[in-house]
């Protein structure tokens, strides 16, 4: 069974080739409108999502199929009341393909190890793969190419977005600069960098951390932030996070230490005044909407992909 739990999964190989499909299914959606045809996805939410919630259903019911929303909140599927193997196990039986945005890595983890059909990972606290495709999407459609590319990460790095950024870049051979605070609280997991510094030594990709805005940004070709206060961060905690990644917002000073024909990437959310500048996101470098675009057309390719790899 063939799932899309972390991009760690995936080779170099099926990265770029769902890439491809992504970009012939961008160009003739019509060619694709009867690829999921009688198919049902069940989408499993604990996490609330705009794009990913919209750009799942839309996608599944432009190629012919068909999507269920399912709340976590107030059901029995992991709330003590029946184990994630049971409920997995049930919804295989009813639905061709699974997306699932959850809190805890683990539980996406042990659906996919016990589910008879295709899982794909929503977002969980551990990693984002769907939105990364997404992003070296994007990249490739404005830059021609990934191989010897440099992004460069700023903001807050211990979180989703920036660990499968890193497994992302250093699989397709691009180098990473992530700026951050220091601390563990802001920074990549150790387990993730010591993947990514291990990827990147195969595929030629350059891995770093630093905690020099600048030095991150220096000479990079694609500029990315993410949000300061992700959902799962109390408000109270607001004033000392921004007191600490203040140092590390993208605006157009920061944005002079990368390339004059860099581009900025932000996924969604943002907040202007916060991770980035209303100058930045707002300026023609700014890619944050073909961004969020790219996850219909890549969630397709995606989904398309797995239900081959089951022969439907």
């Amino acid at each position: 069974m063939k799932h899309l739990v972390a991009l760690t999964d995936w080779s170099r190989k099926e990265i770029e080739d769902v890439l491809s499909l992504a970009a012939e299914i961008k160009a003739a959606p019509r060619a694709y409108e009867d690829a999921m045809k009688r198919k049902m996805l069940v989408m499993i939410f604990e996490k609330p999502s705009l794009r990913t919630r919209v750009s799942f259903e839309t996608g599944m019911c432009q190629m012919g199929g068909d999507a269920i929303f399912y709340d976590m909140a107030g059901s029995p599927f992991g709330a003590g009341k029946e184990t994630i193997e049971d409920s997995i196990k049930v919804l295989s039986r009813y639905a061709d393909i699974v997306m699932a945005r959850l809190f805890e890595h683990s539980v996406m983890e042990e659906m996919a190890r016990f589910a008879t059909v295709p899982v794909i990972n929503g977002l969980t606290n551990y990693n984002h793969p769907c939105q990364i495709l997404a992003d070296l999407q994007t990249i490739q459609e404005k830059k021609g190419a990934l191989q010897g590319l440099t992004l460069a990460y700023l903001g807050d790095a211990n979180n989703n977005v920036t660990h499968s950024l890193m497994f992302g870049c250093a699989k397709v051979g691009m180098n990473i600069q992530v700026g951050c605070p220091e601390g563990a609280a802001f920074s990549p997991q150790p387990s993730v960098l010591e993947k990514a510094l291990e990827l990147g030594g195969e595929t030629g990709a350059h891995v770093m951390v630093t905690h020099d805005a600048a030095e991150a940004a220096r000479n990079a070709d694609v500029v990315y932030t993410d949000s300061w206060m992700s959902y799962h961060i109390p408000k109270e905690q607001q004033d000392a996070r921004v007191a600490t990644l203040k140092p590390y917002q993208v605006d157009g000073a920061l944005m002079k230490h990368a390339q004059n024909d860099a581009i900025f990437m932000n996924c969604l959310p943002a907040l202007r005044g916060f991770e980035q500048a209303a100058e930045v996101i707002d300026s023609p470098q700014s890619v944050v909407f073909d961004q969020a675009e790219n996850r219909l057309h890549i969630q397709k390719a995606v989904m398309v992909t797995l239900c081959r790899a089951v022969g439907s």
